[in-house]
């Protein structure tokens, strides 16, 4: 039965791996002919104030986007996790950011972000009349704004099936030894959502090293480098400057920190994923 799933993996992501590995170590304008270059792909990337640029922007979107969706996230699928209708409604509203594409958000955002025609020019606040996207200083907030606006729902999903499996039982006792909401919460909510936490915890970091299509519609990477994550450097890389080689060393790099990083978290996680959380309470 597990078979066809390995096959299809192997196919669709190992042998295309190993195909950039080889590239990597060559060069390619995407046109003409593949020539071997051992080792001087990577020395232009690994040496390039561009590429350690894009890491540390990178570093920055996953930091700043853990913290800001974490809470809100966790908060929010406690808070829709209850039996009431108006929840249930609410639930269904914040969740149609999930539907909408990141191309046509970052679209949405551009033109609601610009200072003479978008939002602060239609409802007539100067406060909001900011270079949003143009000052170096604000961007890389505002794209994790953005990225946070779209993304929170589909966390909150995950925390609120997380909250409805935990055994009612266990609120019940704390209601009877005089446990208010917070300290239900924090004593209780809150450790049972461990693995959960990891899981979106998990899909969060590593999808932070996905961004390239709402970061290259919102802002191309500009002002300057001030918001070139890694992906988009790639892209930039591999199909403007036309260096293929120096882009699927880019890719290799962006594959060892995608896969580093879920470890670390799967590590959080301790041996035995499985276990019961209940025990010892």
């Amino acid at each position: 039965m597990v078979v066809p799933a390995l096959v299809f993996f192997l196919v669709f992501a190992i042998i295309p791996l190993g195909g950039v590995v080889i590239l990597s170590f060559s060069n390619w304008n995407g046109l003409g002919a593949i020539t071997w270059a051992g080792l001087s792909s990577w020395t232009e990337v690994l040496t390039s104030s561009v590429t350690m640029n894009a890491l540390v922007v990178t570093a920055k979107v996953i930091i700043y986007s853990f913290v800001v969706q974490t809470p809100i996230s966790l908060l929010l699928g406690v808070f829709i996790a209850g039996n009431q209708k108006y929840r249930a409604l609410l639930a269904v509203l914040y969740f149609v950011p999930l539907l909408l594409s990141s191309a046509a958000v970052a679209i949405a955002y551009k033109a609601l972000l610009d200072p003479n025609f978008g939002l602060a020019a239609g409802l007539n606040l100067p406060a909001l009349a900011q270079n949003w996207l143009g000052n170096p200083e604000l961007a890389l907030f505002v794209v994790v704004f953005v990225i946070a606006w779209q993304f929170v729902p589909f966390h909150t999903l995950i925390y609120q099936g997380g909250v409805r499996q935990i055994p009612a039982s266990l609120y019940e006792a704390a209601e009877i030894d005089g446990a208010g909401r917070i300290k239900q919460f924090f004593h209780i909510t809150v450790p049972q959502l461990k693995y959960t936490i990891i899981t979106s915890s998990t899909l969060m970091v590593v999808g932070s090293l996905a961004y390239f299509d709402l970061v290259f519609v919102l802002t191309g990477g500009g002002p300057g480098y001030s918001t070139r994550i890694l992906p988009l450097h790639m892209y930039l890389t591999g199909f403007q400057a036309n260096d293929m080689g120096a882009a699927a060393a880019l890719s290799v790099i962006l594959v060892v920190i995608g896969l580093g990083l879920a470890l670390i978290l799967q590590r959080l996680g301790g041996k035995d994923r499985s276990a019961s959380q209940l025990e010892g309470l």
